[in-house]
């Protein structure tokens, strides 16, 4: 049997780079900076740089960059915030934590980004913000949800925790809202050595409020301005995210090679392949197909040695979690069939074209059956 293709191979990014990392890692331990420190504000200013923004604040997670983006803004129980079904549950955990409620907006069929022209509908006198998704590495339709946002005066918060360096008509995503929140998940296209987020911002005083928050609600130790939290970055996270960063551009430039070479591969087959509009560049954060016999091919790829994953395949209106909210099955019918079909290809980096190669092989094998 050929060798096999694994979904994920974080062993082969973090190899060559080994030397460099404990070297940092050694450094944060020296100075005992373990919490923030030095290497985490190092960091946030080259993060803030390559994401084109004044600031950057560092977290302990993506998930806890959103609570405080959506608290910067005063969203609190009984308003309703807009977002996305088909992501990972932490978009909408940041809207109930501030005891707002998420109010879903179905997707577009091509993408499975927010889609634009429902957005308007599900807008009450209740709703606060508009939370979309950067899917999968690919920036939303940003000029006319921010023309929504204009016209009803709203203020746009971006999910860009998958598409760290993806761009919008050339600008880099993160820099259109009021805030962007990115996750440094171990998985995501920059990861952490564990947890890890940002809230990146423009605004000096959503910089600085975000600090405080994050910091038990203190800029001043042991004087607290408000009810704040435990979120802060981890020093030695701060120093490995920091050598990793002077890496991404090489990485997504492969991350884009691999898909386009699983685009002229998988041309003509019986699949919907990723689409990326031409004014927008994707970072591949995951390479996403589709097709009704999903859960077949999927059992076809692991029996023949090829890893691939399914994101996501509950919708987030129809988990158990929010059975409060009264959706049911049926209520987005585009994000629900997606789920249905939905299937995660290897794309790293370091794949090399022969387990490419291979990938598309066992592809062409199913459906030749």
């Amino acid at each position: 049997m050929p060798e096999p293709v694994p979904y994920l191979d974080l062993k082969a990014q973090i190899k060559p780079l080994r030397a460099e990392i404990d070297a940092a890692i050694a450094k944060t331990i020296d100075n005992c900076s373990f919490c923030l420190g030095p290497d985490t504000a190092q960091f946030e200013k080259d993060f803030a740089k390559y994401c084109g923004a004044n600031h950057a604040v560092g977290f302990n997670s993506g998930t806890s960059a959103e609570h405080v983006a959506l608290l910067l803004l005063d969203v609190k129980p009984g308003d309703e915030v807009i977002t996305t079904p088909t992501t990972f549950v932490a978009t909408s955990w940041a809207i109930s934590y501030c005891g707002a409620k998420p109010v879903y907006v179905d997707v577009d069929d091509a993408t499975f980004n927010m889609d634009p022209k429902k957005i308007e509908a599900a807008i009450t006198p209740r709703t606060k913000a508009i939370l979309p998704v950067h899917l999968y590495g690919l920036p939303f339709e940003v000029d006319p949800i921010l023309e929504i946002c204009r016209k009803h005066n709203l203020p746009l918060v971006e999910d860009a925790c998958q598409s760290h360096g993806a761009k919008y008509k050339g600008k880099t995503v993160g820099t259109f809202g009021e805030s962007s929140c990115f996750s440094f998940y171990p998985g995501k296209n920059l990861g952490a050595f564990g947890e890890g987020g940002a809230l990146v911002t423009n605004s000096e005083a959503h910089a600085k409020r975000a600090r405080s928050l994050r910091e038990h609600g203190s800029t001043v130790r042991y004087y607290h301005d408000e009810v704040g939290f435990n979120y802060r970055m981890e020093g030695i996270q701060g120093a490995v995210l920091g050598i990793k960063l002077k890496h991404l551009a090489k990485w997504t430039q492969a991350r884009q090679r691999v898909a386009k070479r699983y685009q002229e591969l998988l041309a003509g087959t019986p699949l919907q392949l990723p689409f990326e509009p031409a004014h927008m560049e994707s970072v591949w954060h995951l390479y996403v197909v589709r097709h009704p016999r999903r859960d077949e091919l999927k059992a076809h790829l692991e029996a023949n040695g090829v890893g691939c994953a399914l994101h996501y395949p509950l919708p987030l209106h129809l988990q158990k979690c929010y059975a409060s909210l009264g959706y049911k099955e049926g209520a987005f019918p585009v994000a629900e069939k997606a789920a249905r079909e939905c299937l995660s290809l290897p794309i790293y980096p370091e794949l090399s074209d022969a387990h490419i190669v291979r990938v598309a092989e066992v592809i062409h094998e199913f459906f030749k059956k």
